[in-house]
């Protein structure tokens, strides 16, 4: 190769990695840009009223509350309450809720993680029964999905970038290449509170996401981690990130697998909550 081509070689080169720095730089930027209108009264959320009842859940926990692979859960004591994910099964999802004292019109926002059956499998049957919502659902959900959500009288609110959803509590914004996914994040004055559907992108990299926008410390990771099929070393490795961002409490549960709730509960000790179907995690009792 002549010099002449090989200094082009390496020019090229450097312009590419220096278009993607700048591209992910300004990602950055616009991200915290964006958040950065939502929080213009630097408001957050009273730890001492937020609770988040597992309704939906593969993981036994309470005695009397049937469990499913899925995920849900109902998340009070925030601005509005909101139901995180519908499980995969309508009747058990609206079962569970009524034997946890949760009233079904109560509900007044619903946050859908991704597009997974056993994530959305209940919406049809809770719309039904309480149409007067705004679903906050990725972007990337097909029209026919979309399409059935308003039909059946809710409000839809498409995400792409991170999202506020009502005070203190914001979407991560869709994340992944296959399978999008957003988290969602709640704002307390003990630290941030992250919730996932299954992770799919990546438990590691939505709370970093989290921590970009933010800049602040996670009190709480908690859902599903898709860590069913991981090696140990693997498992590991993620539980040292974790340390690495000083997350004080984890809860993994759904698509975890029990390996990984061994290997957290046994990393984190006091730090590691259980979670099943019926468990409710008071943000008060999280020192």
């Amino acid at each position: 190769m002549s010099k002449s081509n090989i200094v082009f070689v390496i020019t090229m080169a450097i312009a590419t990695a220096s278009f993607a720095v700048a591209r992910q730089q300004a990602f950055d930027h616009n991200g915290r840009e964006y958040m950065q209108k939502a929080e213009l009264n630097n408001k957050v959320t009273d730890p001492n009223n937020i609770s988040i009842t597992v309704v939906y859940d593969n993981n036994p926990y309470e005695a009397g509350l049937e469990t499913a692979w899925g995920f849900s859960c109902v998340i009070t004591g925030t601005d509005k309450v909101i139901l995180f994910d519908t499980g995969g099964d309508g009747p058990l999802l609206l079962e569970n809720m009524s034997k946890k004292g949760i009233e079904v019109n109560s509900i007044q926002i619903v946050v859908l993680s991704h597009i997974h059956g056993d994530h959305t499998g209940g919406v049809e049957m809770f719309l039904k029964k309480n149409s007067k919502v705004i679903v906050y659902l990725p972007q990337s959900f097909s029209a026919k999905f979309k399409e059935k959500v308003s039909s059946l009288g809710a409000k839809i609110v498409e995400v792409s970038k991170p999202t506020e959803i009502c005070t203190g509590v914001y979407s991560t914004g869709q994340m992944g290449a296959l399978i999008k996914e957003q988290g969602l994040v709640i704002r307390t004055e003990k630290g941030l509170v992250v919730i996932t559907g299954c992770a799919h992108p990546g438990i590691v990299k939505m709370l970093q996401r989290a921590k970009a926008l933010f800049d602040e410390p996670v009190l709480l990771a908690m859902g599903g981690f898709h860590l069913e099929w991981v090696t140990k070393n693997k498992i590991e490795n993620i539980i040292k990130a974790f340390g690495e961002m000083d997350v004080k409490y984890a809860g993994p549960c759904h698509c975890s697998g029990d390996k990984a709730r061994h290997l957290f509960a046994r990393y984190f000790g006091e730090g590691y909550i259980n979670i099943g179907v019926g468990r409710i995690v008071k943000i008060k009792d999280l020192p």
